[in-house]
């Protein structure tokens, strides 16, 4: 296997996304420019998008790690808009876009068009949510693309599942369609739901922080190999498991936290260059098959498809977003009145991904009685065009359409408010707990530490009500910036010395190593007391 193609992937895109955090545009939307910018140029290798690669190996760690950082409360809370939008306008799309599509391209069967219809049916919310928190999207309307992002690709693939066996010949039914769905769905909860209490516990009684983070690594590809191995769906299976050990990850020890905090953020950030770099680099394998439709007519199906996608969620979300407020007063009563400014950055926010595209390439050559499958290179062409048009046309207009509507902004101050109220809950019973180990005789300790203590609580309880006060009036620096600075030139100063004294051999590298390990670690606890 020749590695320097995925070197120059995985080096190529990490470097443009370093980049695209100096620039307005988001990363994503760089990445995929990028890709096609690098896609003709001489030398560079040949990147078809493998399905057997991107569904079993990038999708699993993808999902994890964004469903890890969601908030399982907040999803709970907006269960019902999450699911219109992962389920049921999946498959409107799926039927809406498959019925334009097969009226627009002449000779092309319902089925196969019905394939193409899942196949772009279900937006990536990755570069959406990037966005949402760039710009400051209130929260509600983040955890909902969010929700949808996280479950939207179990009903796009089983759909395509479904569209697919009648386009090849295996004689699907509705009734068979609607059985399949429902196996892979509640086959996939459940397995997440067997799996997910044991995975806990082993991240909570494994003793090394090392072999708890490798656990970490497999739990993704665990979730959603035993689901796709039972015939359910992987996708729910690994968003299960996740929510559920994202949720109870304060009972996992501090140095896996830590650990797991840096890994994944890595292994996200890679990933996701990797991925949407790639989409951009499928340019030339996508027309190299196009083959009779080339020209005029190849562009303007593409351009028809394209609105017929983006009205397609239009048409949905607005009815979706008011219409259940209208006929059911428990909707009234249990969630907040959604507005036509949220309905609005929800419909624009629907731009494909890779998943996609993968999808798209595992479609096969042939039926089952061995004719080519009908109009394949179209379709991987149409699919290819969308995910672009939706990226570059949706990703580079939602940030200024986000400003234009002028949603109300994020309070720091009552934000840091309801922080300092929870952390003097939190301290005042801490102390309480501290007074009652240290009346028993087997906890003594000398004056000087157990005061030590007292003044580690008060100091983390007086930091965050410090960010209130004023800036410095010399440096302009706030009390959390001074104190971080100083804190980080008392932490060089004494790392100056133990290198020091290494040189000079008084100590050697493993003592330098634990020691810097001690200060690394007290310079992340003081970053973290006033962040």
């Amino acid at each position: 296997m020749d590695v320097m193609p995925l070197l120059l992937l995985v080096a190529g895109s990490a470097a443009v996304a370093g980049a695209a955090r100096r620039t307005p545009v988001p990363a994503p939307l760089l990445l995929v420019a990028a890709g096609l910018a690098v896609a003709y140029v001489p030398g560079v290798p040949d990147y078809t998008l493998d399905p057997k690669v991107v569904l079993p190996l990038l999708l699993p760690p993808l999902l994890y790690t964004s469903a890890v950082d969601s908030s399982y409360l907040d999803l709970r809370a907006q269960l019902r808009p999450v699911a219109l939008l992962s389920v049921g306008y999946v498959l409107f799309a799926t039927l809406v876009v498959g019925w334009a599509v097969h009226l627009i391209v002449p000779g092309l069967p319902l089925t196969a068009a019905l394939v193409l219809g899942a196949v772009v049916a279900p937006p990536d919310a990755v570069a959406a949510t990037a966005v949402a928190r760039r710009v400051g999207l209130p929260s509600r309307i983040t955890t909902i693309l969010q929700g949808e992002s996280l479950l939207n690709d179990a009903t796009a693939i089983t759909a395509y599942r479904v569209a697919l066996g009648a386009a090849v010949g295996e004689g699907a039914t509705w009734a068979g369609g609607v059985g399949e769905f429902l196996r892979a769905a509640v086959g996939g909860v459940v397995v997440g739901l067997v799996l997910m209490a044991p995975l806990h516990w082993l991240r909570t009684h494994l003793r090394e922080a090392l072999l708890q983070n490798t656990l970490s690594l497999l739990i993704p590809f665990v979730a959603y190999g035993v689901a796709e191995q039972l015939h359910a769906s992987g996708v729910l299976a690994v968003v299960t498991v996740a929510l559920y050990l994202g949720h109870r990850a304060w009972e996992v020890d501090f140095a896996t936290r830590l650990q797991e905090e840096a890994v994944w953020k890595m292994v996200a950030f890679v990933l996701e260059s990797a991925v949407f770099a790639l989409i951009g680099l499928q340019l030339p394998v996508v027309l190299k098959g196009l083959g009779a439709y080339a020209g005029v007519d190849a562009v303007w199906y593409a351009i028809a498809v394209f609105l017929v996608v983006v009205v397609t969620r239009f048409v949905w979300v607005y009815p979706a977003a008011f219409l259940p407020r209208l006929l059911s007063r428990k909707v009234r009563e249990r969630e907040d009145n959604p507005t036509w400014r949220g309905a609005m950055v929800t419909a624009w926010a629907g731009m494909r991904g890779v998943v996609s595209l993968a999808i798209a390439f595992s479609i096969p050559a042939r039926t089952h009685d061995g004719t080519p499958f009908p109009h394949r290179n179209l379709l991987l062409f149409l699919t290819f065009t969308t995910v672009i048009g939706t990226l570059v046309v949706q990703g580079l207009t939602l940030p200024p359409l986000i400003r234009l509507l002028r949603f109300p902004g994020h309070d720091p101050q009552a934000a840091t408010l309801a922080e300092a109220n929870a952390q003097a809950q939190a301290s005042r019973a801490a102390e309480r707990h501290l007074e009652e180990l240290l009346a028993d005789e087997r906890n003594t300790l000398p004056p000087p530490l157990a005061d030590r203590l007292r003044s580690v609580l008060e100091r983390r309880r007086n930091a965050v009500w410090e960010r209130l006060g004023q800036t410095n009036p010399v440096t302009g620096e706030s009390v959390d910036d001074t104190y971080r600075r100083l804190s980080r030139e008392m932490i060089s100063a004494e790392r100056a010395v133990f290198v020091r004294l290494r040189d000079g051999r008084y100590i050697d590298d493993e003592m330098l190593r634990t020691l810097l390990r001690r200060l690394d670690l007290e310079e992340a606890a003081a970053y973290r007391e006033v962040a």
